[in-house]
């Protein structure tokens, strides 16, 4: 059976994520820095992404375009380029479009929920995690490792899939209303722990969706495009060349075509080079 959340079994919940994060809380730049643009910054490229390629890739980031001004002013390439590596690619130009809207109407638009979900690239998680990381507001939110911890210690016996719809309340009961930064800190180290030291507990949740190779797959064709391009610009008859071995010429053009839509390259004549 499920272990039914009583007051008592609550507090010790807490009691040991917490001890567990005194001993065990992992450094990251943008817990060192909780700046709303390194907050938005790190959990635009912490989607879908591990922690550890994540903080390579945003010293790099940061390092280049180290506020909203810079990366404002960075061309579509250039911000592109530095995502390079980490996949998704569309997420750095939502990033991008997130810094031009953010310095035309200031932060403002990022501390609330229903400003946040109105950004390119921001679902609710996101926003929750911005308002909590950045502004220390507390708000009822879910991603992976908090997930993993709620079904841990109190789904771990249930023979069902657990929605979300069931842990939300356990976390607004356990919420900490005055430092729900590094309460939600502590949870996701607890759950980055319990992934390495058992099987991961969130394959018990009923959202649960195993990633599909990136080997053959159309994110693997529309990353080889950007990059091929990245540099010099080429026609569609010279992509499908180079890619002709893997993917169709349909593939090929529909890529083409679905990534100029979508902002991330133009076309001038024949030619094709990233926006």
């Amino acid at each position: 059976m499920d272990r039914r959340p009583t007051k008592a079994s609550l507090q010790s919940f807490k009691r040991e994520i917490l001890s567990h994060y005194k001993l065990n809380k992992r450094a990251m730049p943008w817990r060192d820095n909780t700046s709303p643009y390194y907050v938005v910054v790190s959990e635009i490229m912490l989607q879908q992404t591990q922690v550890d390629r994540v903080r390579t890739k945003f010293a790099s980031f940061i390092k280049r375009f180290p506020d909203w001004k810079t990366l404002v002013q960075a061309s579509n390439h250039q911000a592109l380029s530095e995502w390079s590596g980490l996949g998704y690619n569309r997420r750095g130009l939502y990033l991008k479009r997130i810094a031009e809207i953010v310095a035309k109407n200031g932060e403002g638009c990022l501390k609330t929920k229903e400003s946040l979900l109105e950004l390119p690239g921001i679902g609710p998680n996101t926003a929750g995690s911005i308002l909590a990381f950045a502004f220390n507001i507390p708000i009822t939110f879910i991603e992976t490792n908090v997930r993993s911890v709620f079904i841990h210690f109190f789904f771990k016996d249930s023979k069902k899939k657990i929605s979300d719809s069931k842990i939300m309340p356990l976390i607004e009961q356990t919420m900490d209303t005055k430092e729900p930064r590094e309460w939600y800190y502590a949870l996701m180290d607890y759950g980055s722990y319990l992934k390495r030291s058992q099987p991961n507990p969130s394959r018990k949740s009923a959202h649960h969706i195993k990633q599909k190779p990136f080997k053959g797959s159309n994110r693997e064709l529309r990353s080889n495009i950007l990059k091929m391009l990245m540099n010099k610009g080429s026609s569609a008859f010279s992509v499908e060349k180079r890619f002709k071995s893997e993917w169709s010429a349909a593939q090929i053009r529909k890529s083409l075509t679905d990534l100029e839509k979508e902002g991330f390259l133009k076309k001038g004549g024949r030619v094709y080079q990233i926006a």
